[in-house]
């Protein structure tokens, strides 16, 4: 209900103008004055600055906000004192929090800011409060830019010359922790999960094609080079012809075992081709990791690692049909096909 006592917002405005209305009527300013609670020389101003300027005069302005600290000019210099990076700056590690910027604005311009002030400066410049991604400081950013621009168009044409069929292949871990997502609960309750807090995990192998065909193999204990010839094997039996084979550095690439598998005849059908290294996002078979963790077994609890398994079966054949989305990894890893 509406207090009707409640003066209105701008009723010093109301009161000024109520004020040359009645000297409109007639009124005398003293009696304007005791009719509205106010001193004679107020009035007399009112009426002074009406006469001069216009009845607009009395109208509630605006008042003006507080000054900016930093000028446009030291605005402008911000994105590119920032882009330098923290460390630039003293700081360890390249992440900007708001702290470390009201600091760098102090030490560069010597204006003191608040740090809540300070994300709305970052608004204002079309910066975003973003979870940075992790790269290895070992990676070789040119080599990198090398391999998706040149070699890998140059292993296409070799492909499509020898009839091969390209294929990424990497190794990835399943935990009983599940990938806990999101999901609905009334306001003021958080969720909870009931899971088995447990390390144990289920190895996988996997490979994707192309045109979106993919293969994997799991186990409950880690991959090492008989278990990865085990899968190339697996590819000749599942893939006509002969196989371009794409995947990282790791040691288990590299052994003796996969050595042998060649020269004992798997060179015949199979050639390897090594990814430069600490670049995980080049492998497409990284994506469907990322589809299968983070879409078909999302906040699944598993009970043991046979549990696992047979999700993670059932969740690879449910992915295996979705050859648009498979396909896609291709696209997100940076290849045009």
């Amino acid at each position: 209900m509406t207090n009707k006592s409640t003066p209105p917002k701008d009723w010093r405005e109301e009161r000024r103008l109520q004020a040359w209305k009645l000297h409109e009527q007639g009124w005398k300013q003293k009696d304007i004055a005791v009719a509205l609670g106010v001193t004679p020389g107020a009035v007399s101003q009112w009426f002074k600055k009406a006469e001069e300027q216009g009845v607009e005069a009395l109208k509630q302005k605006p008042r003006p906000g507080a000054k900016p600290k930093l000028s446009q000019e030291q605005r402008a210099q911000l994105p590119a004192l920032l882009a330098q990076g923290a460390e630039a700056f003293g700081f360890r590690g390249q992440v900007w929090t708001t702290s470390r910027v009201a600091f760098l604005i102090k030490h560069q311009f010597g204006v003191n800011y608040h740090r809540g002030h300070c994300s709305r400066i970052l608004h204002v410049l079309k910066w975003s409060h973003q979870k940075p991604i992790e790269k290895a400081t070992q990676r070789d950013e040119v080599a990198i830019r090398t391999w998706k621009e040149q070699r890998f168009e140059e292993l296409k044409r070799k492909a499509e010359k020898e009839k091969r069929t390209i294929v990424f292949v990497d190794e990835a871990g399943f935990y009983l922790l599940p990938m806990a997502v999101y999901t609905y609960a009334p306001v003021g309750q958080t969720p909870v999960l009931r899971v088995k807090l447990s390390y144990d995990h289920l190895s996988a192998i996997g490979g994707i094609t192309p045109d979106g065909r993919i293969f994997m193999q799991m186990q409950n204990h880690s991959y090492k080079g008989p278990d990865v010839v085990r899968f190339l094997q697996l590819l000749l039996q599942k893939i006509p012809g002969k196989i371009m084979v794409i995947w990282d550095g790791a040691s288990i690439h590299r052994c003796q075992v996969i050595k042998d598998f060649l020269a004992k005849g798997g060179a015949k059908r199979i050639h390897l081709e090594r990814l430069p290294g600490y670049a995980p996002e080049l492998n497409p078979q990284e994506g469907v990791w990322n589809l299968l963790k983070r879409v078909e077994l999302k906040n699944v609890c598993c009970l043991d690692l046979e549990h696992v398994q047979q999700e993670l079966t059932l969740a690879k054949e449910r992915l295996r049909h979705r050859k648009t989305v498979l396909s896609q990894c291709y696209a997100h890893a940076g290849y045009s096909l």
